[in-house]
């Protein structure tokens, strides 16, 4: 399928992780019509503005990877906000390019969509054949509702919404808020400050608290023992990192820029009429498609990579007492391969260049 460069696309959610690599990846194939807004200047959540939206701007091709997002400290907390958020953006922006006309649209899950106990690797059938992981359960419920909201508007009216589930992803532009963000960010950063109170260089982690402040907590009044105190509460020691779980679950990780490539791949190329034909006499449901690397690793055994990368040379403890959330979660890439995509970056790779990214974006 041929799409003009001149094609006008909307990607909602455009500033983070996911949206800001898809956003990238479009520009670097030519496609220059592209729109994005801000949360300040348009609240997914309020269907009023996200229709005067369609209706001022008329985009042709939506990206929907605008989502309430973070890790399983987050998704523990704030239970509500995760099912609620997500269900509010995917029925007005969706409903949106509907009543617009939209010619195709992008929707952006995540791999926890799939049961706990889910066959290893995971192939796009195994939804909703069994129960949820407990942790993540809104924000799976949510992504489940969107993917099926695309698939019935693709049955009933004959729309082109193309859902997509990524893995875990990292990458530019990532989250490394100490709450919200997920398990290799939040890593990252944790081992990153626990080198600098290693050294006692409290002028790094003042530079580094400013970049990325703490919420509810002024780190300009305080002392170097006050600053090392509220670190503690995060388990950033001098000599030691407390992470969360036994270290014993594995993990699949896709840079996020071959996240990009892959969707956007999907945008231009692959339609939901090819996927409907290719479904045959098999049931009509579950067209979406996993994307991944097929590869993964135990949280232990990235923490270690990470180590290496950031140069920290304390002890790291694992605490055994918090959850693990779903002991393996490895994507089933058949279909994604057979369409004609492979992820680039292997994960040393991409640790080191995000761990990069992060020293240079202040």
């Amino acid at each position: 399928m041929s799409v003009s460069k001149d094609t006008k696309i909307y990607v909602a959610g455009h500033r983070g992780l996911v949206g800001s690599a898809i956003w990238s990846n479009l520009l670097s194939r030519g496609y220059h019509n592209l729109v994005g807004r801000s949360h300040a200047e348009l609240d997914l959540l309020d269907p009023v503005a996200v229709k005067r939206f369609f209706d001022e701007q008329q985009p042709e091709m939506v990206v929907l990877a605008a989502a309430h997002v973070g890790g399983i400290m987050a998704n523990s907390i704030y239970r509500a906000d995760f099912i609620y958020q997500n269900l509010q953006i995917q029925q007005n922006v969706i409903g949106e390019a509907f009543r617009h006309g939209v010619k195709k649209l992008l929707f952006l899950g995540s791999t926890c969509i799939y049961p706990r106990e889910a066959p290893q690797p995971i192939p796009e059938d195994a939804l909703l054949t069994s129960a949820l992981e407990y942790t993540n359960e809104p924000y799976a419920i949510a992504k489940i509702a969107g993917l099926k909201m695309c698939e019935a508007f693709n049955l009933q009216y004959g729309t082109d919404y193309i859902a997509v589930m990524p893995t875990n992803l990292y990458g530019p532009r990532d989250n490394f808020d100490l709450v919200n963000s997920h398990v290799l960010p939040a890593m990252m950063r944790k081992m990153h400050l626990a080198k600098l109170l290693s050294l006692a260089d409290y002028d790094a982690l003042r530079e580094d608290l400013s970049r990325r402040p703490i919420a509810g907590h002024d780190h300009t009044a305080m002392s170097d023992a006050q600053i090392a105190d509220l670190l503690a509460t995060f388990g950033i020691h001098r000599d030691h990192l407390d992470l969360w779980g036994s270290g014993t679950p594995l993990r699949e990780f896709l840079w996020s820029e071959d996240m990009a490539d892959a969707s956007v791949y999907m945008l231009l190329n692959i339609s939901f009429k090819q996927m409907l034909e290719a479904k045959g006499d098999a049931p009509l449901t579950n067209f979406h498609i996993n994307i991944g690397t097929g590869k993964e690793v135990t949280i232990a055994e990235l923490a270690e990579m990470i180590r290496a990368t950031v140069g920290f040379g304390g002890e790291i403890r694992w605490d055994a007492s918090k959850p693990d959330g779903t002991m393996r979660k490895l994507c089933d890439v058949t279909k994604l391969h057979a369409l004609g995509w492979r992820h680039t970056v292997e994960l040393p790779d991409g640790v080191s260049r995000l761990y990069q990214w992060y020293l240079s974006n202040k």
